[in-house]
């Protein structure tokens, strides 16, 4: 056979472009470009609602989202993991699909996907840790230590949950083969069930368990956009009935507005997930459904679809560093005497300079993506050296306990070198056991 990838230009744009030249005509080029706008709105949304400012002489990273009520409509717009999850779906079925006419690539195929969603998250982990070390040395206070890297590294509760969901698509995907349709139904009615028993009978500790119907849910949409013949037809279905049902939850049962945490309120909507985030899902996949059409008919053209190529190339990179370059940014700023930090958040001139402060994290993000987005590629692991489901199963959950310790609490740690090492160790062993085979041979797992 001949390696046509010999021929590819050199240089990430001019892969792009041969790569966008190369694509056939029947792939769904909309499935990327939404992915690379829903990581874009998420950050989006916390750039704009995570707010710096110095009162009282000290640093606080204020949420607008408790101080202005009004912005928690605006969590209806910034808050599309849903829609994440709903391309995840879509990806993953084509991929298991292709991957089952493969004894091999089957075997490695949970290997392989986690690869390319967890090698990007050593370096981050890594960066942190010696940040919260030299800080300890420097005598900064744990807490303070714990508060910033926590909300540099609040991106990787999504991945943790992302990371589950992909290796249960083996289980998921044969659910859908036998039900079809009936399995986002039943699913849909678990979340409903959970949230009526966690909140009708005081049980709240049942609410984690949508974390798995929720999202297995959306995931499971994603399986039937990519087998349907006529997702447009269904597009104005899932929009209205999403729309009545939010209506419903918000303005009868009382359900929060905000779908995303925010600070002093006793129910999230996200943490953990509730029906009304799967509305939310339901409204934002008619939205895309009934935009799909006209996305990829624009996509046929090279220019446009050679950047949702670059852009989803280093797409991992974006979402994981995108808080660290805002703390950056205001860590300078600090440096600088508290540069533009005294403006209170919410007032017309804050918001008129939005821009030029969005700007200025977008420059601070490009340094962390050209040096970090090489972890991305390398997360394109093949052959025998990648392992069998069991190891890669263990390191995703042994990964996962890590990223989630460090999403609830920060990587500080009140110890003599300042870091959450278990966290560390249980993320970097982790990585290592789903995307390295300990025996190379192929027999692994």
């Amino acid at each position: 056979m001949t390696d046509t990838t010999s021929d590819m230009p050199k240089g990430m744009m001019a892969r792009a472009r041969w790569a966008a030249e190369n694509t056939p005509d029947n792939r769904n080029r909309a499935v990327d470009l939404y992915r690379a706008i829903a990581i874009s709105f998420v950050i989006l949304g916390h750039w704009l609602l995570i707010a710096p400012v110095i009162r009282g002489g000290e640093l606080q990273l204020t949420i607008l989202l408790a101080e202005q009520t009004w912005t928690q409509y605006a969590t209806w717009l910034f808050q599309v993991m849903p829609i994440f999850f709903f391309v995840g779906g879509f990806s993953n079925g084509l991929s298991w699909n292709s991957a089952q006419k493969d004894p091999e690539k089957a075997r490695v195929w949970a290997s392989t996907r986690l690869a390319r969603l967890l090698k990007p998250t050593v370096p981050l982990v890594l960066f942190w840790a010696v940040a919260a070390f030299v800080a300890r040395q420097l005598g900064v206070a744990p807490d303070l230590i714990a508060g910033a890297s926590q909300a540099s590294l609040v991106p990787i509760w999504f991945l943790a949950v992302y990371i589950m969901i992909t290796i249960t698509v083996p289980v998921s995907h044969m659910l859908w083969q036998k039900l079809g349709f009936a399995s986002v139904i039943l699913l849909a009615l678990a979340a409903v069930a959970v949230d009526a028993i966690a909140f009708g009978l005081h049980q709240g500790w049942l609410r984690w368990s949508n974390y798995g119907f929720v999202w297995l849910c959306v995931h499971q949409l994603g399986y039937w956009w990519q087998g349907s013949t006529r997702p447009k037809t269904f597009a104005l279905g899932f929009l209205g009935f999403g729309v009545v049902a939010l209506y419903v939850l918000i303005a009868v049962l009382g359900y929060p507005i905000s779908m995303v945490s925010v600070p002093g309120e006793e129910v999230s909507n996200t943490l953990p997930p509730t029906v009304a985030m799967l509305t939310i899902g339901t409204i934002q996949i008619g939205v895309v459904l009934m935009l799909e059409g006209p996305a990829s008919r624009w996509l046929m053209r090279v220019g446009p679809w050679s950047k949702v190529i670059v852009m989803n190339q280093m797409i991992m990179s974006i979402y994981l560093w995108h808080i660290t370059a805002l703390i950056a940014v205001v860590a300078i700023l600090m440096a600088m005497g508290g540069l533009g930090l005294s403006m209170e958040p919410g007032t017309g001139a804050w918001w008129a300079l939005r821009p030029v402060w969005l700007a200025i994290y977008v420059l601070a993000l490009i340094p962390f993506v050209i040096v970090f987005s090489r972890f991305e590629s390398a997360g394109k692991a093949k052959g025998s050296g990648l392992p069998g489901p069991a190891q890669a199963i263990l390191g995703a959950l042994l990964t996962c306990g890590g990223l989630v310790m460090m999403a609830l609490k920060g990587i500080g740690a009140d110890n003599f070198i300042g870091v959450n090492w278990i966290a560390v160790i249980l993320v970097l062993v982790g990585v290592y056991l789903a995307t390295r085979a300990l025996r190379p041979s192929g027999n692994a797992g």
